[in-house]
């Protein structure tokens, strides 16, 4: 195995098919999901609002350098894939945007 990298990734995707139950569910919850829900995290940190039409996850995935973005991407939507099949919710049309902390810059501008 390669070197271990530490990703952010954000899998959007829009809610479909979704039942009496699920739409329930979601609007019982959502102000537990808004803006000042989100956060990186292993299991992820859905986001979502009242509308139940588009949703963001916020992973922390650690992957092998040498498979680079994409395969932390797959992972990222594997585990959203696993996550709402377990609550029951639909959605479709998974994407998403990949950060490499280890190869991020950051620029500090002096004092």
């Amino acid at each position: 195995m390669g070197t271990p990298h530490t990703y952010r990734v954000i899998v959007r995707g829009t809610f479909d098919g979704l039942s009496p139950e699920s739409r329930e569910r979601l609007l019982a919850e959502v102000e537990e999901h808004g803006l000042a829900s989100m956060r990186f995290t292993e299991e992820g940190s859905l986001s979502y609002d009242r509308a139940l039409r588009h949703f963001s996850y916020r992973l922390v995935v650690t992957s092998d350098a040498e498979d680079g973005d994409e395969m932390a991407g797959a992972l990222a939507e594997e585990r959203v894939e696993t996550a709402l099949g377990a609550l029951g919710h639909g959605y479709t049309g998974l994407r998403s945007t990949v950060t490499d902390l280890d190869t991020m810059k950051i620029n500090r501008k002096g004092r």
